[in-house]
């Protein structure tokens, strides 16, 4: 399974973008969308999309936090990264902090795809998350 993983949109995206994230299983959206007009392109992609809300998000619908199993991998999607990982999760995904990050504590996996529109000590990016037979098998930051 192929996951596409972005982060603090912000309300905009450059233009390529969306094609980037063709071929993607699922798309994952750790918060900070602002709009939710910003996710059509990628609702229009075909396959689900995700998301949880972020400090600059409005909009209610959105949980906070989600908890999903691929393939027999679980994985926490939060915005803000919490103090420490709810049991039981292999990898915990958050934004935020506008920086990537792939870091292991206490035998859990730390993500970050970083900034799309806003990075702070690193270009603009997205993530590719391969999932299979129960393991991560590959995490890729992608620069724009």
């Amino acid at each position: 399974m192929r996951i596409a993983v972005i982060s603090d949109t912000h309300d905009r995206f450059p233009a390529t973008l969306p094609k980037r994230l063709k071929g993607a299983d699922e798309i994952w959206h750790l918060g900070d969308v602002c709009d939710p007009a910003t996710l059509a392109e990628f609702g229009a992609l075909g396959g689900p999309l995700h998301v949880v809300m972020g400090n600059c998000d409005d909009n209610w619908a959105w949980p906070a936090s989600l908890q999903l199993e691929r393939e027999g991998v679980k994985f926490y999607l939060t915005h803000i990264p919490p103090a420490r990982a709810p049991a039981g999760v292999a990898a915990v995904l958050h934004g935020h902090t506008h920086v990537t990050r792939d870091e292991m504590i206490g035998g859990v996996r730390w993500l970050n795809p970083g900034c799309i529109t806003r990075p702070h000590t690193t270009p603009p990016s997205f993530a590719w998350l391969t999932v299979e037979a129960g393991r991560i098998v590959m995490w890729q930051v992608i620069r724009l």
